[in-house]
């Protein structure tokens, strides 16, 4: 039988902050293909985030099929924000959120991962997203808040990749989560959010080539469906647009975070040895639809 066999691996999925997204469904995949997973979280909600794990409220979405439990290896502070700790403003170091968190930085995360994984680790998921104006249109969109979303959204990517990319072992694998609204216009996804992730694609390609190369990493993206998580929900109108590609997919049903997951933890282990520098739908097909089914539903 041909199974993925991440035994012996390390990774590393940052942005986890609840059980409910995408990098908690990544983070459960690997370990339940065998592999140690450590994650990284945003420090004003991880306080949260430990304190429900450690009452056991989330004991039910860490189990895993084996009977035994998801327990992280270590839970990271990570505000990819910032590169270096001199980058984030007094306001934010003083803030009681974050004060206590040590260096929370990007670099400050491959820092630490350096001092618990002296000998490498395997994998970097990359689970993060932000858009201080993601509900403005473009035209409205503030020069600070398109940054501001490039930045946190896609920037971050390449800046793990720069930071954690000597740390992983050869042969490693970077992956990352990307939306339909990187090709396509989808009113109302605003705020420069689909610049980033049109950025981020385009990053893909030539971070993996230079890691590739460097290294021998790979560079991946998945393209998901919409999904109802927490910062999905910002949007506004996240359950529209779960409706909508529903109506309008080759298989008309809504995605699964576990679907994602599961593509994830292929892309990251030796199965997908050949797979660099490209982006993979996990979207029930939406991608390849040139025309609504349901005219009602407003196509054209």
């Amino acid at each position: 039988m041909l199974s993925i066999d991440m035994t012996g691996k390390h990774a590393v999925v940052a942005g986890v902050a609840d059980d409910g997204g995408f990098g908690f469904a990544i983070a459960k995949a690997l370990a339940e293909a065998g592999a140690t997973v450590s994650v990284a979280s945003w420090p004003p909600a991880m306080g949260i985030f430990t304190k429900l794990l450690d009452l056991g409220k989330l004991d039910a979405s860490l189990q895993l099929s084996n009977g035994t439990k998801l327990k992280f290896s270590k839970i990271y502070p990570l505000d990819a924000d910032f590169d270096r700790l001199e980058d984030a403003p007094a306001e934010i170091r003083d803030n009681r959120r974050y004060r206590d968190s040590g260096d929370f930085t990007i670099g400050g995360l491959a820092a630490a991962v350096k001092a618990d994984h002296p000998d490498g680790i395997d994998v970097v998921v990359h689970s993060l997203a932000n858009g201080p104006e993601v509900k403005k249109p473009m035209l409205e969109v503030s020069r600070k808040g398109y940054l501001g979303a490039v930045s946190a959204s896609a920037y971050s990517m390449v800046s793990m990749v720069q930071h954690l990319g000597p740390l992983v072992r050869r042969g490693g694998s970077f992956l990352s989560l990307s939306y339909m609204a990187s090709e396509r216009a989808v009113p109302g996804y605003g705020g420069g959010m689909s610049s980033a992730k049109a950025a981020l694609e385009s990053d893909t390609r030539i971070l993996a080539f230079e890691a590739g190369r460097k290294w021998g990493h790979r560079v991946n993206v998945i393209s998901a469906g919409a999904f109802a998580s927490r910062a999905a929900s910002a949007i506004g109108f996240i359950h529209e647009m779960i409706d909508y590609a529903k109506r309008n997919t080759p298989l008309p049903e809504a995605i699964t975070a576990e679907e994602v997951g599961s593509t994830a933890a292929f892309l990251c282990s030796p199965l997908a040895s050949g797979i660099t520098g490209s982006t993979v739908y996990v979207d029930k097909g939406y991608h390849a639809m040139g025309i609504a089914v349901d005219r009602s539903a407003g196509g054209a």
